[in-house]
Protein backbone atom coordinates (compact mmCIF):
# COMPACT_ATOMS: atom_id res chain seq x y z
CA UNK A 1 0.00 0.00 0.00
CA UNK A 2 1.73 3.56 -0.81
CA UNK A 3 1.95 5.89 1.75
CA UNK A 4 0.98 9.63 0.84
CA UNK A 5 3.30 12.27 1.48
CA UNK A 6 2.50 15.22 3.22
CA UNK A 7 2.39 18.32 1.70
CA UNK A 8 5.31 20.59 2.30
CA UNK A 9 3.85 24.34 3.53
CA UNK A 10 5.99 27.56 1.91
CA UNK A 11 7.13 28.09 5.54
CA UNK A 12 9.14 24.93 5.64
CA UNK A 13 10.68 25.17 2.01
CA UNK A 14 11.90 29.09 3.91
CA UNK A 15 13.47 26.86 6.51
CA UNK A 16 14.71 23.94 4.42
CA UNK A 17 16.31 27.05 1.81
CA UNK A 18 18.15 28.70 4.80
CA UNK A 19 19.34 25.58 6.00
CA UNK A 20 21.12 24.76 2.63
CA UNK A 21 22.89 28.47 2.55
CA UNK A 22 24.02 28.45 6.14
CA UNK A 23 26.02 24.75 5.35
CA UNK A 24 27.44 26.07 2.35
CA UNK A 25 28.83 29.19 4.00
CA UNK A 26 29.95 27.03 6.98
CA UNK A 27 32.03 24.97 3.82
CA UNK A 28 33.38 28.20 2.59
CA UNK A 29 34.70 29.54 6.08
CA UNK A 30 38.56 28.73 5.32
CA UNK A 31 39.88 28.76 8.86
CA UNK A 32 43.09 30.81 10.18
CA UNK A 33 45.17 27.98 10.30
CA UNK A 34 44.62 26.87 6.89
CA UNK A 35 45.20 30.40 5.84
CA UNK A 36 48.54 31.04 7.47
CA UNK A 37 49.35 27.41 6.18
CA UNK A 38 49.38 28.84 2.26
CA UNK A 39 51.48 31.90 3.65
CA UNK A 40 54.31 29.15 4.48
CA UNK A 41 53.81 27.57 1.12
CA UNK A 42 54.12 30.91 -0.32
CA UNK A 43 57.50 31.43 1.64
CA UNK A 44 59.19 28.26 0.35
CA UNK A 45 57.61 29.00 -3.22
CA UNK A 46 59.79 32.03 -2.79
CA UNK A 47 62.64 30.75 -1.94
CA UNK A 48 63.12 27.73 -4.22
CA UNK A 49 61.96 30.46 -7.26
CA UNK A 50 64.60 32.63 -5.98
CA UNK A 51 67.27 29.59 -6.51
CA UNK A 52 65.75 28.84 -9.94
CA UNK A 53 66.82 32.41 -11.30
CA UNK A 54 69.73 32.48 -9.59
CA UNK A 55 70.77 29.51 -11.29
CA UNK A 56 69.78 30.41 -14.30
CA UNK A 57 71.54 33.84 -14.35
CA UNK A 58 74.87 31.52 -13.96
CA UNK A 59 73.84 29.87 -17.20
CA UNK A 60 72.94 33.23 -19.16
CA UNK A 61 76.32 34.32 -17.71
CA UNK A 62 78.12 31.57 -19.12
CA UNK A 63 76.48 31.54 -22.39
CA UNK A 64 77.58 35.46 -22.76
CA UNK A 65 81.15 34.31 -21.85
CA UNK A 66 81.06 31.47 -24.26
CA UNK A 67 79.36 34.02 -26.66
CA UNK A 68 82.49 36.50 -26.91
CA UNK A 69 84.95 33.61 -26.88
CA UNK A 70 83.42 31.08 -29.72
CA UNK A 71 80.73 33.35 -31.53
CA UNK A 72 80.69 31.12 -34.58
CA UNK A 73 80.03 27.97 -32.41
CA UNK A 74 77.47 29.26 -29.67
CA UNK A 75 75.88 32.34 -31.92
CA UNK A 76 72.34 30.07 -32.47
CA UNK A 77 72.58 28.19 -28.94
CA UNK A 78 72.68 31.95 -27.59
CA UNK A 79 69.84 33.24 -29.50
CA UNK A 80 67.94 30.40 -28.28
CA UNK A 81 68.51 31.01 -24.86
CA UNK A 82 67.91 34.45 -25.45
CA UNK A 83 64.34 34.00 -26.83
CA UNK A 84 63.94 31.72 -23.92
CA UNK A 85 64.63 34.24 -21.54
CA UNK A 86 62.54 36.45 -22.96
CA UNK A 87 59.14 34.21 -23.25
CA UNK A 88 59.91 33.30 -20.05
CA UNK A 89 60.18 36.69 -18.17
CA UNK A 90 56.96 37.81 -19.86
CA UNK A 91 55.00 34.78 -18.46
CA UNK A 92 56.73 35.54 -15.05
CA UNK A 93 56.09 39.41 -15.11
CA UNK A 94 51.96 39.09 -16.12
CA UNK A 95 52.26 36.37 -12.87
CA UNK A 96 53.68 38.96 -10.63
CA UNK A 97 51.45 41.17 -12.08
CA UNK A 98 48.40 39.13 -10.84
CA UNK A 99 49.30 38.35 -7.48
CA UNK A 100 49.31 42.36 -6.95
CA UNK A 101 46.42 43.27 -8.34
CA UNK A 102 44.83 40.29 -6.58
CA UNK A 103 46.27 41.48 -3.08
CA UNK A 104 45.41 45.48 -3.64
CA UNK A 105 41.79 44.06 -4.74
CA UNK A 106 41.52 42.85 -1.13
CA UNK A 107 43.60 45.15 0.58
CA UNK A 108 43.05 48.24 -1.40
CA UNK A 109 45.50 50.92 -3.21
CA UNK A 110 48.26 49.97 -0.66
CA UNK A 111 47.93 46.49 -0.39
CA UNK A 112 51.23 44.50 0.25
CA UNK A 113 51.78 40.68 -1.44
CA UNK A 114 54.66 40.30 1.24
CA UNK A 115 51.48 40.99 3.99
CA UNK A 116 48.41 40.70 2.76
CA UNK A 117 45.26 41.45 5.47
CA UNK A 118 42.49 40.09 4.18
CA UNK A 119 43.57 36.48 3.29
CA UNK A 120 40.47 34.52 3.35
CA UNK A 121 38.38 37.15 0.96
CA UNK A 122 36.92 35.22 -1.62
CA UNK A 123 36.17 37.47 -4.26
CA UNK A 124 38.97 39.38 -5.15
CA UNK A 125 40.66 36.02 -7.33
CA UNK A 126 37.39 36.47 -9.06
CA UNK A 127 37.21 39.93 -9.95
CA UNK A 128 40.73 39.89 -11.14
CA UNK A 129 40.57 36.01 -13.08
CA UNK A 130 37.03 35.95 -14.15
CA UNK A 131 35.08 39.80 -14.25
CA UNK A 132 33.42 40.17 -17.56
CA UNK A 133 34.91 42.04 -20.13
CA UNK A 134 38.27 42.54 -17.57
CA UNK A 135 39.05 39.46 -16.37
CA UNK A 136 42.81 38.07 -17.10
CA UNK A 137 42.37 34.50 -16.29
CA UNK A 138 41.59 33.68 -20.24
CA UNK A 139 45.20 35.88 -20.88
CA UNK A 140 46.97 33.50 -18.60
CA UNK A 141 45.18 30.44 -20.06
CA UNK A 142 46.64 31.33 -23.44
CA UNK A 143 49.83 32.24 -22.68
CA UNK A 144 50.69 29.13 -20.57
CA UNK A 145 49.14 27.16 -23.46
CA UNK A 146 52.07 29.17 -25.86
CA UNK A 147 54.35 28.99 -23.23
CA UNK A 148 54.44 25.24 -22.72
CA UNK A 149 54.39 24.10 -26.32
CA UNK A 150 57.53 26.30 -27.02
CA UNK A 151 60.02 25.24 -24.29
CA UNK A 152 58.58 21.57 -25.20
CA UNK A 153 59.82 22.03 -29.09
CA UNK A 154 63.27 23.35 -27.76
CA UNK A 155 63.16 19.62 -25.20
CA UNK A 156 64.18 15.93 -26.55
CA UNK A 157 64.51 14.45 -23.46
CA UNK A 158 61.13 12.83 -22.56
CA UNK A 159 61.37 12.31 -18.92
CA UNK A 160 62.08 16.49 -18.88
CA UNK A 161 59.08 16.86 -21.71
CA UNK A 162 56.74 14.66 -19.43
CA UNK A 163 57.54 16.86 -16.06
CA UNK A 164 57.33 19.90 -17.89
CA UNK A 165 54.02 18.96 -19.26
CA UNK A 166 52.60 17.89 -16.51
CA UNK A 167 53.96 21.26 -14.21
CA UNK A 168 52.02 23.51 -16.51
CA UNK A 169 49.26 21.67 -17.82
CA UNK A 170 46.03 23.38 -18.22
CA UNK A 171 43.68 20.21 -18.57
CA UNK A 172 40.68 19.79 -16.17
CA UNK A 173 40.06 16.84 -13.99
CA UNK A 174 36.73 15.29 -14.67
CA UNK A 175 34.69 16.50 -12.01
CA UNK A 176 35.28 20.08 -13.61
CA UNK A 177 34.15 18.79 -16.70
CA UNK A 178 31.00 17.57 -15.80
CA UNK A 179 30.56 20.96 -13.97
CA UNK A 180 31.07 22.88 -16.93
CA UNK A 181 33.58 25.01 -16.09
CA UNK A 182 36.65 26.11 -17.83
CA UNK A 183 40.08 26.20 -16.40
CA UNK A 184 40.09 29.76 -14.91
CA UNK A 185 36.98 29.42 -13.28
CA UNK A 186 38.22 25.96 -12.37
CA UNK A 187 41.71 27.85 -10.54
CA UNK A 188 40.06 31.08 -9.22
CA UNK A 189 36.26 31.11 -8.92
CA UNK A 190 35.73 31.73 -4.96
CA UNK A 191 39.54 31.15 -4.24
CA UNK A 192 40.78 33.06 -1.25
CA UNK A 193 43.30 35.36 -1.48
CA UNK A 194 45.97 33.50 0.28
CA UNK A 195 45.54 30.36 -1.88
CA UNK A 196 45.20 32.39 -5.46
CA UNK A 197 48.61 34.26 -4.72
CA UNK A 198 49.99 30.58 -3.54
CA UNK A 199 48.60 29.21 -6.64
CA UNK A 200 50.07 32.07 -8.76
CA UNK A 201 53.85 32.02 -6.87
CA UNK A 202 53.37 28.17 -7.54
CA UNK A 203 53.12 28.85 -11.49
CA UNK A 204 55.92 31.01 -11.48
CA UNK A 205 58.25 28.53 -9.64
CA UNK A 206 57.01 25.98 -12.58
CA UNK A 207 58.14 28.81 -14.81
CA UNK A 208 61.45 28.94 -13.81
CA UNK A 209 62.20 25.12 -13.88
CA UNK A 210 61.20 25.17 -17.28
CA UNK A 211 63.44 27.55 -18.29
CA UNK A 212 66.15 25.90 -16.13
CA UNK A 213 65.61 22.82 -18.36
CA UNK A 214 65.79 24.64 -21.71
CA UNK A 215 69.17 26.01 -21.04
CA UNK A 216 71.00 23.16 -19.32
CA UNK A 217 69.81 21.49 -22.84
CA UNK A 218 70.94 24.29 -24.98
CA UNK A 219 74.10 24.24 -22.97
CA UNK A 220 74.63 20.30 -23.38
CA UNK A 221 74.60 21.10 -27.28
CA UNK A 222 77.50 23.50 -27.13
CA UNK A 223 79.89 21.65 -25.15
CA UNK A 224 78.35 17.80 -23.64
CA UNK A 225 77.17 17.03 -27.44
CA UNK A 226 80.58 17.53 -28.67
CA UNK A 227 82.47 14.06 -29.85
CA UNK A 228 85.40 13.28 -28.02
CA UNK A 229 88.30 12.67 -31.12
CA UNK A 230 91.61 11.30 -31.31
CA UNK A 231 92.49 10.97 -34.63
CA UNK A 232 93.06 13.57 -37.52
CA UNK A 233 93.32 12.89 -40.97
CA UNK A 234 93.20 14.37 -44.23
CA UNK A 235 91.03 14.01 -47.16
CA UNK A 236 90.10 15.69 -50.33
CA UNK A 237 86.86 16.17 -51.93
CA UNK A 238 86.54 16.71 -55.39
CA UNK A 239 83.77 18.61 -57.15
CA UNK A 240 83.68 15.72 -59.61
CA UNK A 241 85.80 12.78 -60.85
CA UNK A 242 86.11 13.18 -64.23
CA UNK A 243 88.51 16.60 -66.18
CA UNK A 244 88.34 17.58 -69.51
CA UNK A 245 91.97 18.44 -70.95
CA UNK A 246 91.50 22.29 -70.20
CA UNK A 247 89.15 22.30 -67.79
CA UNK A 248 89.73 23.37 -63.96
CA UNK A 249 90.07 20.95 -61.31
CA UNK A 250 88.40 21.99 -58.13
CA UNK A 251 88.28 19.96 -55.12
CA UNK A 252 87.93 20.95 -51.20
CA UNK A 253 91.01 19.66 -49.20
CA UNK A 254 89.93 19.68 -45.30
CA UNK A 255 91.05 18.29 -41.91
CA UNK A 256 88.61 15.52 -39.99
CA UNK A 257 88.64 14.68 -36.76
CA UNK A 258 87.44 10.85 -35.83
CA UNK A 259 87.30 8.50 -33.05
CA UNK A 260 89.28 5.42 -33.63
CA UNK A 261 87.62 3.91 -30.53
CA UNK A 262 84.07 3.96 -31.48
CA UNK A 263 82.06 2.67 -35.12
CA UNK A 264 79.37 4.93 -36.55
CA UNK A 265 76.92 3.48 -37.42
CA UNK A 266 75.48 4.43 -40.75
CA UNK A 267 72.33 4.04 -42.44
CA UNK A 268 71.27 4.46 -46.13
CA UNK A 269 67.80 3.74 -47.28
CA UNK A 270 66.66 3.33 -43.55
CA UNK A 271 68.60 0.32 -43.13
CA UNK A 272 71.47 -0.51 -41.15
CA UNK A 273 74.91 -0.61 -42.90
CA UNK A 274 77.97 -2.88 -42.23
CA UNK A 275 80.57 -1.33 -44.34
CA UNK A 276 84.28 -2.29 -44.58
CA UNK A 277 86.42 1.15 -43.45
CA UNK A 278 82.86 3.20 -44.17
CA UNK A 279 83.42 2.27 -47.68
CA UNK A 280 79.88 1.62 -49.23
CA UNK A 281 80.10 0.30 -52.67
CA UNK A 282 77.35 -0.76 -55.38
CA UNK A 283 76.49 -1.57 -58.96
CA UNK A 284 74.81 1.54 -60.74
CA UNK A 285 72.55 -0.56 -62.56
CA UNK A 286 70.04 2.82 -64.11
CA UNK A 287 71.16 5.79 -65.68
CA UNK A 288 70.89 9.57 -64.42
CA UNK A 289 70.95 11.67 -61.30
CA UNK A 290 70.65 9.88 -58.52
CA UNK A 291 71.07 11.15 -54.82
CA UNK A 292 72.82 9.41 -52.14
CA UNK A 293 71.00 9.80 -48.90
CA UNK A 294 71.17 8.16 -44.70
CA UNK A 295 72.80 8.98 -41.38
CA UNK A 296 75.08 8.51 -39.30
CA UNK A 297 74.84 7.97 -35.40
CA UNK A 298 77.67 8.35 -32.53
CA UNK A 299 77.42 8.67 -28.65
CA UNK A 300 78.60 12.29 -27.58
CA UNK A 301 80.79 12.63 -24.58
CA UNK A 302 77.33 12.75 -22.29
CA UNK A 303 76.71 9.02 -24.01
CA UNK A 304 73.61 10.23 -26.12
CA UNK A 305 73.18 9.20 -29.45
CA UNK A 306 73.19 12.52 -31.71
CA UNK A 307 72.76 11.61 -35.50
CA UNK A 308 73.97 13.50 -38.42
CA UNK A 309 71.98 12.93 -42.04
CA UNK A 310 73.97 13.22 -44.97
CA UNK A 311 73.07 13.58 -49.14
CA UNK A 312 75.39 13.07 -52.02
CA UNK A 313 74.56 13.50 -55.55
CA UNK A 314 75.70 11.28 -58.26
CA UNK A 315 75.19 10.86 -62.07
CA UNK A 316 75.21 7.55 -63.85
CA UNK A 317 75.69 7.76 -67.74
CA UNK A 318 75.46 4.89 -70.51
CA UNK A 319 79.07 3.78 -71.70
CA UNK A 320 79.57 5.88 -74.66
CA UNK A 321 81.66 6.98 -77.37
CA UNK A 322 81.07 8.94 -80.59
CA UNK A 323 81.62 7.93 -84.12
CA UNK A 324 80.82 10.20 -86.67
CA UNK A 325 80.36 9.61 -90.86
CA UNK A 326 82.47 12.16 -92.84
CA UNK A 327 80.21 12.02 -95.84
CA UNK A 328 76.77 11.97 -93.89
CA UNK A 329 77.20 15.03 -91.73
CA UNK A 330 73.76 16.44 -93.52
CA UNK A 331 70.64 18.13 -92.00
CA UNK A 332 67.50 18.78 -93.76
CA UNK A 333 65.90 22.92 -93.94
CA UNK A 334 62.84 23.15 -92.57
CA UNK A 335 62.43 19.74 -90.98
CA UNK A 336 63.01 18.84 -87.29
CA UNK A 337 66.00 17.16 -87.39
CA UNK A 338 66.70 14.78 -83.98
CA UNK A 339 70.54 15.11 -82.87
CA UNK A 340 72.56 13.46 -79.98
CA UNK A 341 74.80 15.13 -78.70
CA UNK A 342 77.56 13.88 -75.57
CA UNK A 343 81.19 14.40 -74.30
CA UNK A 344 82.71 11.15 -72.94
CA UNK A 345 83.30 11.29 -69.70
CA UNK A 346 81.02 14.03 -68.75
CA UNK A 347 77.20 13.34 -68.19
CA UNK A 348 74.53 14.34 -70.23
CA UNK A 349 72.72 16.88 -68.06
CA UNK A 350 76.62 19.11 -68.05
CA UNK A 351 76.37 19.20 -72.00
CA UNK A 352 75.22 21.96 -73.68
CA UNK A 353 74.82 22.81 -77.47
CA UNK A 354 74.03 25.42 -80.02
CA UNK A 355 73.83 26.13 -83.08
CA UNK A 356 74.54 29.10 -86.00
CA UNK A 357 72.56 29.43 -89.02
CA UNK A 358 69.00 27.83 -87.54
CA UNK A 359 67.69 26.69 -83.90
CA UNK A 360 68.52 24.13 -81.98
CA UNK A 361 66.10 22.69 -79.18
CA UNK A 362 67.07 20.41 -76.27
CA UNK A 363 64.26 17.47 -75.70
CA UNK A 364 66.74 15.84 -72.96
CA UNK A 365 69.64 15.06 -71.75
CA UNK A 366 72.12 14.84 -74.78
CA UNK A 367 68.88 14.91 -77.10
CA UNK A 368 68.09 17.94 -79.31
CA UNK A 369 66.21 18.74 -82.44
CA UNK A 370 67.91 21.25 -85.17
CA UNK A 371 66.03 23.26 -87.65
CA UNK A 372 68.42 24.96 -90.33
CA UNK A 373 66.94 28.17 -91.53
CA UNK A 374 67.97 27.59 -95.10
CA UNK A 375 68.68 25.22 -97.67
CA UNK A 376 72.59 25.60 -99.14
CA UNK A 377 73.77 27.14 -96.12
CA UNK A 378 76.00 24.80 -93.54
CA UNK A 379 75.45 25.11 -89.66
CA UNK A 380 77.49 24.95 -86.81
CA UNK A 381 77.13 23.17 -83.89
CA UNK A 382 79.28 23.96 -80.75
CA UNK A 383 79.18 21.22 -78.01
CA UNK A 384 80.05 22.80 -74.44
CA UNK A 385 80.70 20.80 -71.12
CA UNK A 386 79.45 22.91 -67.92
CA UNK A 387 80.48 20.26 -65.22
CA UNK A 388 82.83 23.15 -64.04
CA UNK A 389 79.78 25.68 -63.43
CA UNK A 390 81.26 27.65 -66.18
CA UNK A 391 80.62 26.84 -70.41
CA UNK A 392 84.08 24.79 -71.78
CA UNK A 393 83.89 24.79 -75.64
CA UNK A 394 84.80 21.11 -76.77
CA UNK A 395 84.55 20.71 -80.45
CA UNK A 396 82.58 22.72 -83.26
CA UNK A 397 80.82 20.81 -85.77
CA UNK A 398 79.80 21.82 -89.37
CA UNK A 399 76.72 20.06 -91.30
CA UNK A 400 75.32 20.53 -94.57
CA UNK A 401 72.34 21.56 -95.02
CA UNK A 402 70.04 20.32 -98.27
CA UNK A 403 66.08 20.32 -99.19
CA UNK A 404 63.91 16.90 -97.92
CA UNK A 405 64.45 14.68 -100.86
CA UNK A 406 60.48 13.74 -102.76
CA UNK A 407 58.23 11.56 -100.75
CA UNK A 408 57.17 8.42 -102.66
CA UNK A 409 52.98 7.76 -102.76
CA UNK A 410 51.26 5.13 -101.76
CA UNK A 411 47.58 3.59 -100.96
CA UNK A 412 47.23 2.75 -96.88
CA UNK A 413 45.99 -0.66 -96.28
CA UNK A 414 46.05 -1.16 -93.12
CA UNK A 415 49.56 -1.54 -92.05
CA UNK A 416 50.98 -2.05 -95.23
CA UNK A 417 51.63 0.61 -97.95
CA UNK A 418 50.20 -0.32 -101.58
CA UNK A 419 52.77 1.38 -104.11
CA UNK A 420 51.55 -0.01 -107.16
CA UNK A 421 50.34 -3.74 -109.13
CA UNK A 422 47.80 -6.10 -108.01
CA UNK A 423 45.17 -4.96 -106.26
CA UNK A 424 41.74 -6.30 -104.84
CA UNK A 425 38.69 -4.69 -105.79
CA UNK A 426 37.33 -4.63 -102.65
CA UNK A 427 40.34 -3.26 -101.18
CA UNK A 428 40.55 0.22 -103.98
CA UNK A 429 36.89 0.62 -103.07
CA UNK A 430 37.60 0.68 -98.94
CA UNK A 431 40.36 2.80 -99.87
CA UNK A 432 40.16 6.35 -99.06
CA UNK A 433 43.20 8.33 -100.83
CA UNK A 434 46.82 8.23 -101.53
CA UNK A 435 49.41 9.36 -99.19
CA UNK A 436 52.65 10.23 -99.58
CA UNK A 437 55.73 9.77 -97.40
CA UNK A 438 59.75 9.77 -97.37
CA UNK A 439 60.07 5.80 -96.42
CA UNK A 440 64.28 4.52 -97.50
CA UNK A 441 64.42 2.87 -93.84
CA UNK A 442 66.70 5.89 -92.67
CA UNK A 443 64.01 8.78 -92.79
CA UNK A 444 59.85 8.33 -91.98
CA UNK A 445 59.09 11.50 -93.13
CA UNK A 446 54.91 12.10 -93.90
CA UNK A 447 54.11 14.79 -96.47
CA UNK A 448 50.35 16.13 -97.20
CA UNK A 449 48.82 14.91 -100.77
CA UNK A 450 47.08 18.47 -102.21
CA UNK A 451 45.79 16.58 -105.29
CA UNK A 452 46.41 13.74 -107.99
CA UNK A 453 44.59 12.35 -111.46
CA UNK A 454 43.52 8.68 -112.00
CA UNK A 455 43.61 8.08 -116.02
CA UNK A 456 41.76 5.57 -117.05
CA UNK A 457 41.50 3.94 -120.76
CA UNK A 458 37.91 3.21 -122.39
CA UNK A 459 36.89 0.60 -124.71
CA UNK A 460 38.63 2.56 -127.66
CA UNK A 461 42.01 3.33 -125.99
CA UNK A 462 41.66 7.08 -125.24
CA UNK A 463 42.82 8.02 -121.91
CA UNK A 464 40.59 9.65 -119.68
CA UNK A 465 41.64 11.82 -116.88
CA UNK A 466 39.71 12.25 -113.17
CA UNK A 467 40.80 15.14 -111.01
CA UNK A 468 40.20 13.82 -107.36
CA UNK A 469 38.94 15.83 -104.25
CA UNK A 470 42.40 16.98 -102.19
CA UNK A 471 44.16 13.95 -101.00
CA UNK A 472 40.71 11.80 -101.15
CA UNK A 473 39.15 9.42 -104.17
CA UNK A 474 36.23 12.03 -105.68
CA UNK A 475 33.12 10.36 -106.53
CA UNK A 476 33.63 9.93 -110.10
CA UNK A 477 36.77 7.97 -109.53
CA UNK A 478 35.09 6.42 -107.03
CA UNK A 479 32.29 5.36 -109.50
CA UNK A 480 35.04 4.57 -111.98
CA UNK A 481 36.50 1.95 -109.88
CA UNK A 482 33.16 0.22 -109.56
CA UNK A 483 32.76 -0.52 -113.31
CA UNK A 484 36.51 -1.59 -113.78
CA UNK A 485 36.28 -5.23 -114.41
CA UNK A 486 39.16 -7.93 -113.40
CA UNK A 487 42.40 -7.22 -114.96
CA UNK A 488 41.93 -3.45 -115.73
CA UNK A 489 44.08 -1.11 -114.66
CA UNK A 490 44.16 2.68 -114.17
CA UNK A 491 46.91 4.81 -112.82
CA UNK A 492 47.70 7.55 -110.70
CA UNK A 493 49.70 10.64 -112.11
CA UNK A 494 50.38 14.19 -111.61
CA UNK A 495 50.57 14.08 -107.73
CA UNK A 496 51.25 17.01 -105.76
CA UNK A 497 52.24 17.45 -102.05
CA UNK A 498 53.61 19.57 -99.46
CA UNK A 499 56.14 18.56 -96.69
CA UNK A 500 56.96 20.22 -93.27
CA UNK A 501 59.33 22.01 -94.88
CA UNK A 502 55.88 23.80 -96.35
CA UNK A 503 57.59 23.37 -100.06
CA UNK A 504 55.26 21.89 -102.57
CA UNK A 505 56.65 18.79 -104.96
CA UNK A 506 55.20 17.54 -107.69
CA UNK A 507 56.21 14.03 -107.80
CA UNK A 508 57.26 13.01 -111.33
CA UNK A 509 56.23 9.09 -110.62
CA UNK A 510 53.73 7.71 -111.39
CA UNK A 511 51.57 4.63 -109.98
CA UNK A 512 50.10 1.63 -111.59
CA UNK A 513 46.85 -0.65 -109.61
CA UNK A 514 45.65 -3.54 -111.67
CA UNK A 515 42.82 -4.73 -110.33
CA UNK A 516 42.08 -8.33 -109.35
Amino acid sequence: MAIKKRPVSPRQKMINLMYVVLMAMLALNVSTEVLDGFSIVEESLRRTTANSTKENRSIYDGFEAQMKSNPEKVRAWFAKATEVKSTSDSLYDFVQQLKVEIVMEADGAHGDIDNIKRKDDLEAASQVMLAPGTGKGKTLYNMINSFRNRILSMITDEHQRSVISSNLTTELPKNAVTMGKNWQEYMFEDMPVAAAVTLLSKLQSDIRYAEGEVLHTLVSNIDMKDIRVNKLSAFVIPNAQTVVRGDKFSAQIVMAAVDTTQTPQIYIGGRQMNLKNNTYEFIAGRTGDFNLTGYITMQNGRGDVIRRDFSQKYTVVDPSATVSADLMNVLYAGYSNPMSVSIPGVPLNKVSATMSGGTLQPVGPGKYIARPAAVGKDVTITVSSLQTGSPKQMGQFTFHVRKLPDPTAYIALGDNRFRGGGMAKASLMSAGGIKAAIDDGLLDIEFRVTGFETVFFDNMGNAVPMASAGASFSQRQRDAFRGLSRNKRFYITRISAVGPDGITRNLPASMEVIVK
